[in-house]
């Protein structure tokens, strides 16, 4: 966790943070080297009720906050399981995917700081040991075969990697979804959109290790449609997974323009293709949407 990057992010929306924390800014900009790493989550929770105390935060903030924080701890136990498993992941893709897995425990641990110091209490998987090894590791609260519906996601790499893609697009649907809950409260929004770029990237290497390792549809950076009936490919995985990608055929944006009326730029007297306009944005996935997607990998 980058302090420094964090309050540099909090300043182009609140140029006085520096004010509201500490009135010796010099030594507040020191701060991140000289508190360890793993203390960071607690001092910046603190720093932040110092801050924006005053701004009232919602049930509805805090529900939006928790239903992220249960996205990650199922991320981070997806790829800590992965990562663990011997034999799966090839030399030349584990730096990547360990890296992933670092930024899924981060983002639980400012998640849980930051719904602490809203006033509510953290969500917490079932079976959570508080004093296990690695209490966000909680093997007995997943089942990603999903009852065996999925029997080699950690047998079989190209079924790991289509996994892994799956889960990462849910979770940029998923925060996409409880952006607008979050408005209201500049500081908390700043890194709920910072968190879910970070999910997009993952989403992108995944599907870049995919691509590389000559995936069937030859998947795109990013969502480029809804998955059509077989036998037609499109760049997402085989159509059992259709649901996860519902809405991903919209080309209607912001006040109702359809981008596929648009001038296509590199098209003479053309208007932009349907492929370019689904690709051009991510969807957003209510609670309900995602909670039943998830709901057969979860014990």
């Amino acid at each position: 966790m980058n302090f420094k990057s964090i309050l540099k992010e909090i300043e182009k929306t609140d140029p006085e943070v520096y004010e509201r924390l500490s009135d010796r800014r010099h030594i507040l900009k020191s701060f991140g080297s000289k508190v360890a790493v793993a203390a960071l989550p607690i001092a910046l929770g603190s720093l932040f009720k110092k801050a924006y105390g005053k701004t009232t935060a919602t049930s509805d903030v805090i529900s939006a906050l928790n239903f992220a924080l249960e996205m990650e701890y199922f991320e981070y136990n997806f790829w800590h399981t992965g990562n663990s498993t011997g034999g799966l992941i090839p030399t030349a893709d584990a730096a990547g995917f360990l890296t992933i897995e670092a930024h899924e425990k981060a983002h639980i641990l400012f998640l849980n700081t930051t719904v602490t110091t809203l006033g509510g209490t953290p969500y917490t998987p079932n079976f959570y040991n508080p004093l296990a090894v690695n209490p966000l590791y909680i093997p007995a609260a997943y089942d990603f075969t999903a009852g065996g519906a999925y029997p080699n996601t950690f047998d079989n790499y190209p079924s790991f990697l289509v996994m892994a893609q799956i889960f990462e697009d849910t979770g940029v649907h998923a925060y996409k979804g409880q952006i607008p809950t979050l408005f209201g409260n500049a500081g908390i929004l700043t890194q709920a959109f910072q968190i879910q770029s970070v999910e997009g990237r993952h989403a992108a290497h995944v599907r870049l290790i995919r691509r590389n390792a000559g995936a069937a549809e030859n998947p795109a950076p990013w969502i480029s449609n809804n998955i059509p009936p077989p036998p037609i490919l499109t760049s997402e995985p085989e159509s059992q997974f259709q649901p996860f990608y519902i809405g991903e055929d919209n080309t209607l944006q912001v006040g109702g323009v359809d981008i596929t009326t648009l001038p296509d730029a590199y098209a003479t007297g053309g208007t932009v293709p349907k492929a370019s306009a689904t690709a051009a944005f991510d969807e957003s996935m209510d609670m309900v949407t995602i909670s039943a997607l998830l709901r057969p990998f979860l014990l």
